[in-house]
């Protein structure tokens, strides 16, 4: 892998740790359950083998969306890595695949593609975020917990094309049949907008001094609420409505 660099709040260690820092992130590391699919297999073990070997725990892989969906629905893995050409299906369908097979999955595109078109079809999908297959191996660590803890995280220019085109979207008018926006409480409406920011669950607990717990409830109702599947539509609807 090479030295892209990623977009966001990748996770990605800037400075030396501790000695009890490194162990807290080593079981931290362990408890993040991970899918990989890819139809090469030589990677695709490569891959696993890196994540193993860096401390993370690898629950299946697959390669194709059949194999995806039937080992996601019985591991229920935290993140999902997921290739976007496969033999039985492109990866934002396989995305879609997966997430309806385990919904608590974040998926992570690792793709050889940074097409406009694959990017924006696998975010639509549902997928968390995007990295292209040069990124380095501490990028993919570092972006693997970042997605683990609720972050978007992307390849450098992606994430402005992803921007670029909701915002986009949200310029165009309203459909005639558009239903009436349902109404968030003040509180739900303070945690979408440090969604929308890329804030973990956990950052905006210490930002708003709430549980870890009472963040997720907000996301999990005003999810419902808006009738979204992922924190991604939930950056999206923020967009849209302004709410930034």
């Amino acid at each position: 892998m090479g030295n892209s660099g990623t977009e966001g709040n990748s996770g990605t260690v800037t400075e030396e740790l501790t000695a009890e820092q490194l162990a807290a992130q080593k079981e931290s590391d362990a408890a993040i359950t991970i899918m990989v699919v890819d139809d090469h297999p030589m990677w695709r073990d490569a891959v696993a083998r890196d994540l193993e070997n860096a401390g993370f725990t690898v629950v299946a892989t697959a390669d194709g969306m059949a194999s995806a969906r039937r080992r996601a629905a019985a591991a229920r893995p935290h993140v999902v890595l997921m290739d976007m050409h496969l033999p039985d299906g492109t990866g934002a369908l396989t995305t879609a695949e997966v997430l309806e097979a385990s919904p608590t999955s974040r998926v992570l595109v690792l793709s050889a593609s940074s097409e406009r078109d694959d990017v924006l079809e696998a975010v639509k999908a549902g997928a968390c975020g995007y990295l292209v297959k040069s990124a380095s191996a501490e990028e993919l660590l570092g972006a693997v917990r970042s997605t683990a803890n609720g972050q978007a995280v992307f390849t450098p220019g992606l994430a402005g094309l992803v921007l670029g085109e909701y915002r986009r979207m949200s310029s165009e008018p309203p459909s005639a049949n558009a239903d009436a926006n349902p109404v968030l409480t003040p509180r739900e409406t303070e945690v979408l907008r440090l969604v929308a920011k890329g804030l973990s669950a956990k950052q905006i607990a210490t930002r708003l001094s709430l549980s870890h717990r009472t963040v997720e409830n907000h996301v999990q109702a005003t999810l419902r609420k808006l009738q979204l599947a992922n924190r991604v539509e939930l950056a999206r609807y923020a967009i849209e409505q302004g709410i930034e």
